[in-house]
């Protein structure tokens, strides 16, 4: 393909960009703030062109001389990992690490969940389109939209379609859906730039699929709203939610977004003081859309698939490997391995990413491969900026381990694409195919 887009990062003062990391725009039109700050410094060592420094003439990383060491904390394989001789039951190994995958995210318990409401619904290209709300005990109400064929009579298989971070806290489903003529500039560019110009949310609702995408925690309906802080402040910059005429304007997101990428480490730190992840946070949010999908009397509850690029990969990991009802996951454009990370690209990501001490028990990959023995496709880039090829490689070196063992090697696959961090049009049709293939027979 040879497209360079931009990708998922972590926080930092100036959005930047996925082909340079530090663009002079304040916010990537599909990149997430870099690196977090301190007193309004920048912490990206790219700012400077210093690559990070070592002692002597050892190798080099993102932490310095201090990289060899803290990758060799990384055991191969980790303590839970379903390729260590010990385990030889599936259901034996799967039972202990995902409670430990749970214990160390500590997704809280949502128990209160309030009936789903119909706002709207009509027709739009084909589809029949609802749009969703549902109110959680803390927070503005999760808005969804829901897409299927128009004049579907029967159950169909079901998507919950995630999108992605991509530094645009201000957008959540609007991302991957189309539900009119009229799109926001900002949608439309983020469409044309990370997915080939489509909104892969109808696309593949048009192949015979109940889809739902809802805004994950902390972006769109579920955002921080900067009205709601108190205590904390990010200089004079002027946010568009003060602006009753016109929050939508396009500076008033480019601000939005700009004081998100920062909160967002604060949003991290804070659910570490309660006792909760973001990970854990995203994940039980997504999980209670996954109730909403599975209760539908239009979807068939043994068809569900999930899938989603870069934020959305991540949040596939989590679910995916996590939740037995996602019975074919698909996830594109987040896979690596904790060393790459530890070495090379942990400041590329959001904070969804980390979760203390897991990298002691799972791989990255090994969160995913939790799921074995059911359906997995991955989708990688060659000229991704987040990841290190070599690393993306041995990521499927690992999921392929895992799924030999379990004696389902066919129902696992990585391909490779050429270009940067994307879902196109290519990639698209693969990933839909793969979900026909296990959840259409």
């Amino acid at each position: 393909m040879g497209k360079k887009t931009k990708n998922d990062g972590k926080s930092s003062p100036v959005a930047n960009s996925r082909r340079t990391f530090m663009g002079k725009t304040a916010i990537a039109s599909a990149g997430i703030p870099l690196m977090p700050t301190v007193m309004g410094t920048s912490l990206n060592p790219l700012v400077s062109g210093n690559t990070g420094t070592s002692f002597g003439d050892g190798p080099r990383s993102i932490i310095g001389g201090y990289g060899e060491w803290a990758a060799s904390l990384l055991k191969d394989p980790p303590k839970l990992s379903y390729r260590n001789k010990e385990w030889s039951v599936i259901e034996e190994w799967r039972e202990q690490a995902v409670a430990k995958a749970k214990e160390l995210m500590a997704p809280p318990e949502i128990k209160e969940n309030s009936k789903v409401v119909v706002e709207r619904k009509y027709l739009y290209d084909g589809l029949e389109i609802e749009e969703l709300s549902w109110q959680l005990p803390y927070g503005r109400a999760t808005k969804a939209i829901l897409l299927k064929p128009e004049g579907a009579k029967r159950p169909l298989p079901g998507i919950l379609a995630l999108h992605d971070h991509g530094g645009k806290k201000y957008f959540g489903r609007r991302k991957i859906t189309k539900v009119s003529d009229e799109v926001h500039p900002l949608i439309a560019e983020h469409q044309k730039n990370d997915y080939e110009g489509m909104a892969w949310a109808n696309e593949i609702a048009k192949r015979g699929y109940v889809v739902l995408v809802h805004d994950a925690f902390s972006f769109g309906s579920r955002r921080v709203y900067y009205k709601d802080v108190k205590g904390i402040s990010w200089g004079s910059l002027k946010i568009g939610e003060r602006n009753d005429d016109d929050p939508d304007k396009i500076e008033n997101v480019h601000a939005y977004n700009q004081w998100a990428g920062n909160h967002e480490e604060v949003m991290a730190e804070s659910l570490f003081c309660a006792g909760t992840t973001l990970a854990g946070m995203v994940l039980s949010e997504d999980r209670i859309a996954l109730d909403v999908l599975s209760k539908r009397p239009d979807v068939d509850q043994e068809r569900i698939g999930c899938g989603g690029l870069s934020g959305g990969g991540l949040r596939t990991v989590f679910l995916g490997g996590m939740d037995a009802r996602i019975k074919c996951a698909v996830c594109v454009g987040f896979m690596s391995t904790w060393k790459d990370f530890v070495l090379h690209k942990s400041y590329t990501h959001t904070w969804m990413a980390f979760v203390p001490s897991l990298p002691r028990y799972l791989d990255f990959p090994e969160i995913l491969g939790l799921r074995v023995p059911l359906p997995t496709l991955v989708q990688s880039n060659n000229q991704d900026d987040l990841y290190t090829l070599s690393e993306m490689k041995k990521a499927d070196e690992i999921l392929a381990e895992v799924y030999k063992k379990a004696g389902s090697s066919e129902k696992y696959q990585t391909r490779f694409y050429d270009g940067g961090h994307k879902f196109d049009s290519e990639m698209q049709a693969d990933a839909f195919d793969w979900f026909d293939k296990w959840l259409t027979k």
